[in-house]
Parts: C-alpha cells; structure tokens; sequence
C-alpha cells in the first residue's frame, strides 16, 4: 500500500513530528489541527465559531491536495475546550458540511498548548 504525507509547513508539524494529513488505503487521514496562520499565530482569538471556519477552510485545502473535498468527509472530530461553546462550534461546521453532514464527534478538553487555541478538527475522508 502507498502511503504518502501531506505537510502544510506549520510550525507545529517540524516541533511534534507529524504530517498534516496521510493519504492511505484510499482514505485521507487529517490531524487535528488549529485556527492558525502561516507563521503559526492563532487565528480569531476568543471567538470559537470563527476558529472552527478557518480550521475548516485550512482542512479545505489539504482535503484538495490529497484529492478529496468536504464532500467526501466521513468523520469529523471537533475537540473545545468549552463545551458550552458547542453551538458556536457547530453553526460554523454546518454551513461547511450542510447535507454532506460526516459522522461527528464532540470533545471536550482541557487548554491546548496555547491557550488562545480554543478549537482543534481532524477529519477522516475517502480519496
């Protein structure tokens, strides 16, 4: 089987060691990822709904250069770390998804590694 990595040149990707996506068997396989610029600044600080439509706009584009599209989502993970914020969360990954809705997965967590990182997605789509 071939395996190949998807690296978008985040910050984060060189310090932990990861790919952004991996396309295997078919399927893409995206890491989560945060509301955040090219330099590795966070994206809509203090606003959840706003980090969950760039996060989704990001995974958008490594989506395409892994040869699928937001239409071909199977599993969505949205992890926030308040739970009380999942409206937010969720108005913002409905109008991406709309009718094409993926299995969905909500979790709460405790503060990401910045603070100011209030929501992290990873997706799961067929090629």
């Amino acid at each position: 089987m071939t395996i190949r990595r998807i690296s978008t040149g985040s910050p984060w990707e060189a310090k932990m060691g990861y790919s952004r996506a991996v396309v295997a068997g078919g399927m893409v396989f995206i890491s989560a990822t945060a509301a955040t610029d090219a330099s590795g600044a966070v994206v809509g600080i203090g606003d959840f709904e706003r980090q969950t439509a760039v996060i989704l706009e990001k995974l958008g584009a490594v989506l395409a250069e892994a040869g699928s599209g937001i239409d071909r989502v199977v599993q969505s993970r949205v992890y926030l770390t308040d739970v009380d914020q999942w409206e937010a969360v969720g108005r913002a990954h409905g109008v991406v998804f709309g009718t094409n809705g993926p299995a969905l997965s909500l979790v709460h967590v405790k503060p990401f590694l910045d603070p100011d990182m209030l929501v992290e997605v990873e997706l799961v789509a067929v090629v």
